[in-house]
Protein backbone atom coordinates (compact mmCIF):
# COMPACT_ATOMS: atom_id res chain seq x y z
CA UNK A 1 0.00 0.00 0.00
CA UNK A 2 0.95 3.23 -1.02
CA UNK A 3 2.09 5.64 2.06
CA UNK A 4 1.13 8.83 1.98
CA UNK A 5 3.80 11.66 1.69
CA UNK A 6 5.44 12.77 4.54
CA UNK A 7 4.04 16.00 6.25
CA UNK A 8 6.26 18.95 7.27
CA UNK A 9 6.19 19.46 10.72
CA UNK A 10 3.76 21.25 12.42
CA UNK A 11 6.34 23.10 14.72
CA UNK A 12 9.30 25.72 14.00
CA UNK A 13 12.18 26.19 16.00
CA UNK A 14 13.99 29.78 15.25
CA UNK A 15 17.13 30.42 17.60
CA UNK A 16 18.16 34.55 18.90
CA UNK A 17 21.22 35.62 20.53
CA UNK A 18 22.85 39.07 21.59
CA UNK A 19 26.09 40.06 20.24
CA UNK A 20 28.40 39.04 23.10
CA UNK A 21 26.35 35.70 23.29
CA UNK A 22 25.11 35.89 27.40
CA UNK A 23 21.53 35.85 26.10
CA UNK A 24 20.39 32.67 23.72
CA UNK A 25 17.50 31.48 23.53
CA UNK A 26 14.67 29.36 21.12
CA UNK A 27 11.03 29.81 20.71
CA UNK A 28 9.26 26.95 19.21
CA UNK A 29 5.63 27.99 17.33
CA UNK A 30 3.26 26.51 14.91
CA UNK A 31 4.43 26.38 11.51
CA UNK A 32 0.60 27.90 10.64
CA UNK A 33 1.47 30.51 12.69
CA UNK A 34 4.03 32.35 10.20
CA UNK A 35 5.07 35.23 9.10
CA UNK A 36 4.59 36.50 12.74
CA UNK A 37 3.37 40.42 12.07
CA UNK A 38 5.88 42.63 13.46
CA UNK A 39 5.12 46.64 13.79
CA UNK A 40 7.56 49.29 14.59
CA UNK A 41 6.85 51.26 17.41
CA UNK A 42 7.84 54.93 17.75
CA UNK A 43 6.48 55.93 20.49
CA UNK A 44 9.14 58.43 23.13
CA UNK A 45 9.52 55.24 25.39
CA UNK A 46 10.54 52.55 22.97
CA UNK A 47 12.98 55.64 21.21
CA UNK A 48 14.43 56.33 24.78
CA UNK A 49 14.76 52.94 26.09
CA UNK A 50 16.90 51.73 23.35
CA UNK A 51 18.36 54.59 21.82
CA UNK A 52 17.21 53.91 18.17
CA UNK A 53 14.60 55.41 15.59
CA UNK A 54 11.79 52.42 16.57
CA UNK A 55 11.37 49.11 17.81
CA UNK A 56 10.95 46.12 15.87
CA UNK A 57 8.24 43.63 17.83
CA UNK A 58 6.65 40.74 16.56
CA UNK A 59 4.41 39.07 19.33
CA UNK A 60 4.55 35.85 20.24
CA UNK A 61 1.13 33.35 20.00
CA UNK A 62 -0.03 32.82 23.71
CA UNK A 63 1.85 30.31 25.52
CA UNK A 64 4.58 30.36 23.49
CA UNK A 65 7.37 32.55 25.13
CA UNK A 66 10.94 32.10 25.02
CA UNK A 67 13.38 28.55 26.03
CA UNK A 68 16.44 30.20 26.93
CA UNK A 69 19.73 27.82 26.38
CA UNK A 70 22.52 27.43 29.43
CA UNK A 71 24.12 28.83 30.93
CA UNK A 72 21.83 31.95 29.27
CA UNK A 73 18.77 32.47 31.79
CA UNK A 74 16.22 35.14 31.80
CA UNK A 75 17.48 35.74 35.84
CA UNK A 76 21.31 35.68 35.12
CA UNK A 77 21.87 37.16 31.65
CA UNK A 78 19.16 39.79 31.22
CA UNK A 79 18.26 43.17 33.13
CA UNK A 80 14.39 44.26 33.38
CA UNK A 81 12.92 47.56 33.47
CA UNK A 82 9.39 49.22 34.36
CA UNK A 83 9.13 52.43 34.40
CA UNK A 84 5.55 53.56 36.86
CA UNK A 85 2.84 53.11 34.33
CA UNK A 86 4.86 50.29 32.59
CA UNK A 87 2.38 47.84 30.88
CA UNK A 88 5.15 45.19 30.63
CA UNK A 89 8.61 44.95 31.62
CA UNK A 90 11.67 45.15 28.83
CA UNK A 91 14.51 43.15 29.02
CA UNK A 92 18.03 43.80 27.48
CA UNK A 93 21.27 41.88 27.69
CA UNK A 94 23.27 42.86 31.03
CA UNK A 95 26.10 42.56 29.56
CA UNK A 96 25.92 44.23 25.86
CA UNK A 97 22.49 45.94 26.40
CA UNK A 98 21.07 44.58 23.70
CA UNK A 99 16.74 44.57 23.96
CA UNK A 100 15.31 41.11 23.19
CA UNK A 101 11.69 42.29 23.78
CA UNK A 102 8.71 42.68 26.54
CA UNK A 103 6.66 40.62 28.60
CA UNK A 104 3.39 41.23 30.35
CA UNK A 105 3.50 42.77 33.35
CA UNK A 106 1.20 40.54 35.51
CA UNK A 107 -1.97 41.94 36.86
CA UNK A 108 -2.44 42.22 40.38
CA UNK A 109 -5.98 41.15 40.20
CA UNK A 110 -5.57 38.64 38.29
CA UNK A 111 -4.02 34.85 39.74
CA UNK A 112 -1.81 34.42 36.33
CA UNK A 113 1.13 32.26 36.69
CA UNK A 114 4.55 33.71 34.71
CA UNK A 115 4.05 31.57 31.98
CA UNK A 116 0.95 32.92 30.82
CA UNK A 117 1.80 36.25 30.37
CA UNK A 118 2.31 37.20 26.40
CA UNK A 119 5.63 37.84 24.61
CA UNK A 120 6.73 40.82 21.84
CA UNK A 121 10.59 39.79 20.73
CA UNK A 122 12.94 42.07 19.27
CA UNK A 123 12.96 40.22 15.72
CA UNK A 124 15.89 41.53 14.87
CA UNK A 125 18.45 39.31 16.95
CA UNK A 126 16.75 36.10 15.21
CA UNK A 127 18.83 34.34 12.72
CA UNK A 128 17.28 34.06 9.15
CA UNK A 129 14.56 35.90 10.04
CA UNK A 130 13.46 36.48 6.12
CA UNK A 131 13.16 32.95 5.24
CA UNK A 132 11.20 29.65 6.53
CA UNK A 133 14.24 27.40 6.71
CA UNK A 134 12.31 23.84 6.04
CA UNK A 135 10.40 25.48 3.00
CA UNK A 136 13.66 27.02 1.68
CA UNK A 137 16.01 24.07 1.94
CA UNK A 138 13.46 22.13 -0.15
CA UNK A 139 14.03 24.90 -3.00
CA UNK A 140 10.07 25.41 -2.55
CA UNK A 141 8.59 28.89 -2.17
CA UNK A 142 8.99 30.13 0.83
CA UNK A 143 6.85 32.87 3.46
CA UNK A 144 8.71 34.83 5.69
CA UNK A 145 9.05 34.53 9.32
CA UNK A 146 8.58 37.78 10.09
CA UNK A 147 6.73 40.00 8.11
CA UNK A 148 7.04 43.87 8.69
CA UNK A 149 3.42 45.16 8.44
CA UNK A 150 3.18 48.53 10.26
CA UNK A 151 4.12 51.58 11.86
CA UNK A 152 2.53 52.46 15.37
CA UNK A 153 2.56 55.62 17.50
CA UNK A 154 3.77 57.56 14.23
CA UNK A 155 2.14 60.31 14.69
CA UNK A 156 3.42 63.70 12.34
CA UNK A 157 1.82 66.42 14.51
CA UNK A 158 3.72 65.47 17.33
CA UNK A 159 6.81 64.15 15.32
CA UNK A 160 6.76 65.21 11.56
CA UNK A 161 9.16 63.13 10.29
CA UNK A 162 10.64 59.85 11.20
CA UNK A 163 11.68 56.33 10.33
CA UNK A 164 7.94 55.93 9.28
CA UNK A 165 8.30 58.72 6.55
CA UNK A 166 11.76 57.12 5.41
CA UNK A 167 10.09 53.47 4.95
CA UNK A 168 6.27 53.81 3.31
CA UNK A 169 6.62 50.36 2.35
CA UNK A 170 8.48 47.12 2.03
CA UNK A 171 8.89 46.88 -1.68
CA UNK A 172 6.03 47.43 -3.38
CA UNK A 173 3.84 46.99 0.08
CA UNK A 174 2.55 50.06 1.58
CA UNK A 175 3.47 49.93 5.70
CA UNK A 176 0.06 50.42 7.98
CA UNK A 177 0.11 53.62 10.44
CA UNK A 178 -1.62 53.16 13.49
CA UNK A 179 -2.13 55.96 15.79
CA UNK A 180 -4.20 56.09 18.92
CA UNK A 181 -7.19 58.54 19.09
CA UNK A 182 -6.36 62.01 20.82
CA UNK A 183 -6.30 62.12 24.54
CA UNK A 184 -7.14 58.16 24.85
CA UNK A 185 -6.92 57.77 28.33
CA UNK A 186 -5.93 53.91 27.68
CA UNK A 187 -2.66 55.06 25.91
CA UNK A 188 -1.51 57.69 27.97
CA UNK A 189 2.59 57.25 26.67
CA UNK A 190 0.88 59.00 23.50
CA UNK A 191 1.12 62.53 25.37
CA UNK A 192 4.37 62.81 25.76
CA UNK A 193 4.54 67.04 25.81
CA UNK A 194 6.94 68.94 22.93
CA UNK A 195 10.57 69.06 24.66
CA UNK A 196 11.31 72.50 24.98
CA UNK A 197 14.54 74.23 23.54
CA UNK A 198 17.35 74.50 26.10
CA UNK A 199 20.09 77.18 26.52
CA UNK A 200 23.48 77.07 28.68
CA UNK A 201 24.34 79.52 31.51
CA UNK A 202 25.99 81.61 28.80
CA UNK A 203 22.58 81.68 26.99
CA UNK A 204 24.08 79.39 23.52
CA UNK A 205 21.31 77.14 23.10
CA UNK A 206 21.82 73.34 23.49
CA UNK A 207 20.09 69.92 22.47
CA UNK A 208 19.37 67.54 25.82
CA UNK A 209 20.36 63.45 25.34
CA UNK A 210 18.59 61.49 27.96
CA UNK A 211 17.72 58.03 28.32
CA UNK A 212 13.99 56.65 29.69
CA UNK A 213 15.03 56.80 33.01
CA UNK A 214 17.19 59.97 32.94
CA UNK A 215 20.31 58.04 34.52
CA UNK A 216 22.36 59.44 31.77
CA UNK A 217 21.59 63.02 30.78
CA UNK A 218 23.61 65.31 29.02
CA UNK A 219 23.78 68.74 26.66
CA UNK A 220 25.10 69.09 23.00
CA UNK A 221 25.88 72.58 21.74
CA UNK A 222 25.98 73.62 18.03
CA UNK A 223 28.78 73.38 15.73
CA UNK A 224 29.20 77.32 15.59
CA UNK A 225 29.81 77.24 19.44
CA UNK A 226 32.41 74.92 19.42
CA UNK A 227 34.13 76.19 16.41
CA UNK A 228 33.98 79.62 17.88
CA UNK A 229 36.45 79.05 20.79
CA UNK A 230 39.35 80.52 20.84
CA UNK A 231 40.64 78.51 23.32
CA UNK A 232 40.35 75.15 21.22
CA UNK A 233 43.74 74.36 18.91
CA UNK A 234 43.21 74.92 15.16
CA UNK A 235 43.98 71.12 14.51
CA UNK A 236 41.19 69.63 16.65
CA UNK A 237 38.71 72.48 14.79
CA UNK A 238 40.09 70.90 11.82
CA UNK A 239 39.19 67.57 12.46
CA UNK A 240 35.62 68.34 13.95
CA UNK A 241 35.07 70.03 10.80
CA UNK A 242 35.82 67.13 8.59
CA UNK A 243 32.63 65.26 10.56
CA UNK A 244 30.22 67.95 9.72
CA UNK A 245 27.82 67.96 6.87
CA UNK A 246 28.46 70.15 4.28
CA UNK A 247 25.96 72.60 4.37
CA UNK A 248 28.17 73.52 7.75
CA UNK A 249 30.87 73.59 6.14
CA UNK A 250 29.70 76.13 3.64
CA UNK A 251 27.97 78.28 7.17
CA UNK A 252 24.48 77.48 5.31
CA UNK A 253 23.34 75.65 8.70
CA UNK A 254 24.29 75.00 11.97
CA UNK A 255 23.72 71.30 12.63
CA UNK A 256 25.92 68.21 12.60
CA UNK A 257 25.75 65.00 10.46
CA UNK A 258 23.88 61.97 10.94
CA UNK A 259 22.92 58.53 9.68
CA UNK A 260 21.41 55.66 9.59
CA UNK A 261 23.18 52.47 10.42
CA UNK A 262 22.44 48.73 9.33
CA UNK A 263 25.82 47.32 10.76
CA UNK A 264 25.37 43.75 11.97
CA UNK A 265 27.18 44.55 15.36
CA UNK A 266 24.92 47.50 15.96
CA UNK A 267 22.07 45.47 15.35
CA UNK A 268 23.27 42.79 18.02
CA UNK A 269 23.79 45.52 20.48
CA UNK A 270 20.57 47.43 20.26
CA UNK A 271 18.31 44.64 19.34
CA UNK A 272 16.86 47.06 16.70
CA UNK A 273 17.61 46.80 12.15
CA UNK A 274 18.23 50.16 11.76
CA UNK A 275 20.22 53.35 14.78
CA UNK A 276 20.77 56.47 13.79
CA UNK A 277 24.14 57.82 15.01
CA UNK A 278 25.08 61.81 15.33
CA UNK A 279 28.77 62.67 15.88
CA UNK A 280 29.68 65.12 18.12
CA UNK A 281 33.18 65.82 20.26
CA UNK A 282 33.06 64.11 23.46
CA UNK A 283 35.21 67.05 25.23
CA UNK A 284 32.57 69.34 24.07
CA UNK A 285 29.16 67.77 25.97
CA UNK A 286 27.96 69.01 29.68
CA UNK A 287 28.30 67.61 32.10
CA UNK A 288 32.22 66.50 30.89
CA UNK A 289 32.44 63.01 30.14
CA UNK A 290 36.08 60.93 29.69
CA UNK A 291 36.60 58.59 27.69
CA UNK A 292 36.18 55.49 29.67
CA UNK A 293 32.21 57.28 29.07
CA UNK A 294 31.55 56.45 33.07
CA UNK A 295 28.80 58.74 33.22
CA UNK A 296 25.49 58.57 35.68
CA UNK A 297 24.28 54.71 34.95
CA UNK A 298 26.22 54.21 31.71
CA UNK A 299 27.74 50.78 31.66
CA UNK A 300 30.15 49.88 28.94
CA UNK A 301 31.22 47.35 26.23
CA UNK A 302 34.38 46.63 24.17
CA UNK A 303 32.78 45.02 20.90
CA UNK A 304 36.38 44.85 19.63
CA UNK A 305 39.74 46.32 19.70
CA UNK A 306 39.48 49.54 20.03
CA UNK A 307 35.82 50.25 20.18
CA UNK A 308 33.90 51.10 23.30
CA UNK A 309 30.04 51.06 23.43
CA UNK A 310 28.08 52.20 26.23
CA UNK A 311 24.64 51.61 27.43
CA UNK A 312 22.49 52.82 30.43
CA UNK A 313 22.15 50.04 32.94
CA UNK A 314 19.05 50.52 34.01
CA UNK A 315 16.84 51.42 30.84
CA UNK A 316 19.03 49.66 28.33
CA UNK A 317 19.18 52.66 25.97
CA UNK A 318 22.13 52.73 23.70
CA UNK A 319 24.08 55.83 23.78
CA UNK A 320 27.78 55.97 22.72
CA UNK A 321 30.20 54.32 20.40
CA UNK A 322 33.69 55.16 20.41
CA UNK A 323 36.43 54.49 18.31
CA UNK A 324 40.20 54.90 19.11
CA UNK A 325 40.89 55.60 15.87
CA UNK A 326 39.12 59.38 16.20
CA UNK A 327 41.32 60.31 18.78
CA UNK A 328 43.02 63.65 17.83
CA UNK A 329 46.49 63.90 18.59
CA UNK A 330 48.38 66.94 17.86
CA UNK A 331 51.16 66.96 15.13
CA UNK A 332 54.92 68.40 16.48
CA UNK A 333 54.31 72.27 16.33
CA UNK A 334 50.42 72.15 16.59
CA UNK A 335 50.19 71.94 20.47
CA UNK A 336 49.21 75.56 20.87
CA UNK A 337 46.07 75.87 23.23
CA UNK A 338 46.22 71.56 23.58
CA UNK A 339 44.94 71.14 27.39
CA UNK A 340 46.70 68.03 28.73
CA UNK A 341 43.34 66.84 30.42
CA UNK A 342 41.06 66.83 27.40
CA UNK A 343 39.83 63.70 25.72
CA UNK A 344 39.87 65.36 21.97
CA UNK A 345 37.94 62.75 20.36
CA UNK A 346 34.65 62.11 18.70
CA UNK A 347 32.30 59.85 19.58
CA UNK A 348 29.07 58.52 17.84
CA UNK A 349 25.82 59.36 19.68
CA UNK A 350 22.43 57.56 19.47
CA UNK A 351 20.11 59.76 18.00
CA UNK A 352 16.96 58.11 19.44
CA UNK A 353 17.70 59.68 22.84
CA UNK A 354 17.83 63.35 21.76
CA UNK A 355 14.52 65.39 23.01
CA UNK A 356 14.80 68.31 20.26
CA UNK A 357 11.82 70.04 19.64
CA UNK A 358 11.19 69.58 16.38
CA UNK A 359 10.46 65.89 16.57
CA UNK A 360 12.50 62.26 16.41
CA UNK A 361 14.66 63.65 13.12
CA UNK A 362 16.11 66.44 14.96
CA UNK A 363 16.29 67.73 11.80
CA UNK A 364 16.94 71.56 13.26
CA UNK A 365 20.03 69.62 14.85
CA UNK A 366 21.21 67.48 12.11
CA UNK A 367 21.63 66.89 8.65
CA UNK A 368 21.03 63.12 7.71
CA UNK A 369 23.17 61.86 5.02
CA UNK A 370 20.03 60.45 3.33
CA UNK A 371 21.93 59.60 -0.21
CA UNK A 372 22.80 56.60 1.11
CA UNK A 373 22.50 54.84 4.67
CA UNK A 374 25.46 53.16 6.65
CA UNK A 375 26.73 49.04 5.80
CA UNK A 376 24.00 48.62 3.33
CA UNK A 377 25.43 45.32 2.39
CA UNK A 378 25.22 44.08 5.95
CA UNK A 379 21.64 44.87 5.93
CA UNK A 380 21.18 43.30 2.91
CA UNK A 381 22.61 39.79 4.47
CA UNK A 382 20.40 40.07 7.09
CA UNK A 383 16.78 41.47 5.76
CA UNK A 384 17.49 42.51 2.15
CA UNK A 385 13.85 43.48 1.46
CA UNK A 386 14.33 46.20 5.07
CA UNK A 387 17.53 47.03 3.75
CA UNK A 388 16.48 47.85 0.33
CA UNK A 389 12.95 49.42 0.53
CA UNK A 390 14.35 51.94 3.66
CA UNK A 391 17.72 52.70 1.39
CA UNK A 392 14.96 53.89 -1.40
CA UNK A 393 12.46 55.57 1.12
CA UNK A 394 15.36 57.75 2.57
CA UNK A 395 16.82 58.89 -0.65
CA UNK A 396 13.35 59.70 -1.75
CA UNK A 397 12.36 61.54 1.21
CA UNK A 398 15.62 63.48 0.64
CA UNK A 399 15.33 64.34 -2.60
CA UNK A 400 11.21 65.67 -1.95
CA UNK A 401 12.09 67.27 1.39
CA UNK A 402 15.57 69.26 0.46
CA UNK A 403 15.52 69.04 -2.99
CA UNK A 404 18.12 66.46 -3.59
CA UNK A 405 19.54 62.99 -1.91
CA UNK A 406 22.30 64.19 0.57
CA UNK A 407 25.65 62.06 0.39
CA UNK A 408 28.89 62.62 2.43
CA UNK A 409 31.32 60.85 3.88
CA UNK A 410 31.90 59.99 7.63
CA UNK A 411 35.53 59.78 8.90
Amino acid sequence: MDLPPELPSANITLTAQCFCKSVHFTITLPSSALPLPVHLCHCHICRYTHGTPCIFHAPLPKGVAPEFISPSSLETSLTGYEHPQAASTRFFCSTCGCHIGDRDVPDSSKPEKEEHLEWRVATSIFSSPGLNPSQASSGSDWSPIFQIRSHVFANPRSSPNGLYNWLPAIGSRPLHIWNPPDDSPDFPISALPTPEKRFNEAREEVLLAECHCSGVSFTIPRPSTVLGKSTLPDGWKDLVRTYLPPSSKAGESDTWSALLDLCDDCRLVDGTHVIGWTFIPLNELHPEIKTDLRHGTLKTFKSSSGILRAFCSVCGATVFFLNEERRWRPDSGQDQGVDSDTDYIVVDIATGILRAPGGVAAEEWLTWRTGRVGWLRSGERYDASFARSLAKGFADWGVKTHGKAIDFAIP
